[in-house]
């Protein structure tokens, strides 16, 4: 039986949008109380508006959080910017959060095609590549946004893998022996290196049947080649405490509250700011 991976010092801990039981995801506000817990990290999501702003907004529409109506990426930032999300707070800028929390870090996930484009130069202009990690569901987003953000700063770039690249980890977990460097050689056109892979704990196969992803097995495969894994997204203390228990090297949370209590009763707080 495979054994647990060794625990973490201190795990990162990662604000999913921030920190807002009311609802208001990815605001000033909702950052401003993940880092007043503690938060070194915050996960957090850019879409594109038509006339090129970057905005720290999950979906492609304005509907869910706003309850206006429209595509961002049809809508500029003038109309975005008269939107409220949960019938508070404004949609913000990337850069008004790069600019006004210059000692956090954020985990971004690009969203849309426009993003690909208008991210890069943004980053470099603000002189943020540093203090963020870039990843992607889409490996071709990914992939085009790191190479494109390492030729303006002509440096590394910290990067969790697409859906892609997270299955390219699990099978080879699951082969074992010189498995991944031979999927990474095979691979290297279309999967762009990482050196964290953000994953669900469970996936749910046809019939409704749940497997384990993140397992003794998979952690110490990932470990051994030098890749941290994080979970996401969960919000249960108890399930915290048995992925800390395994191992992982991180969690996402919507309950950064439970997250930050979680970690101080075990002597991990405050977080890792890698």
């Amino acid at each position: 039986m495979s054994t647990p991976a060794p625990r973490p010092a201190a795990p990162a801990a990662l604000a999913h949008r921030g920190f807002s039981p009311e609802g208001a995801e990815n605001t000033l506000d909702a950052v401003r109380a993940a880092r007043d817990l503690g938060y070194a990290w915050i996960e957090t999501d850019v879409n594109t508006t038509a006339d090129g702003v970057v905005l720290s907004f999950h979906d492609e529409t304005l509907d869910r959080v706003t309850g206006t109506p429209g595509a961002v990426s049809a809508l500029t930032w003038e109309q975005v910017r008269r939107a409220r999300v949960a019938g508070g707070p404004a949609i913000p800028t990337l850069a008004e959060l790069l600019r006004a929390f210059p000692e956090l870090r954020f985990n971004i996930d690009v969203k849309d095609e426009a993003s690909v484009a208008a991210l890069p130069p943004l980053l470099h202009e603000l002189g943020a590549a540093g203090r963020v990690r870039v990843t992607s569901f889409s490996e071709s987003r990914r992939r085009r946004t790191l190479r494109a953000l390492r030729a303006l700063t002509g440096g590394p770039v910290p990067t969790s893998s697409g859906k892609e690249g997270m299955r390219l980890l699990l099978v080879s977990s699951w082969l074992g022996g010189p498995a991944w460097r031979i999927a990474r050689r095979l691979a290297a056109r279309w999967i762009e290196p990482f050196d964290t892979v953000q994953i669900p704990r469970r996936h749910r196969v046809r019939g409704g049947r749940e497997i384990e992803l993140v397992t003794p097995r998979f952690l110490a495969f990932a470990h051994r080649h030098g890749i941290a894994v994080h979970v996401w997204t969960v919000n249960d203390p108890g399930e915290m405490a048995e992925l800390l228990e395994l191992g992982v090297d991180g969690i996402v949370t919507d309950r950064a509250d439970l997250l930050a209590d979680l970690l101080a009763r075990r002597g991990q707080w405050p977080p890792s700011g890698v």
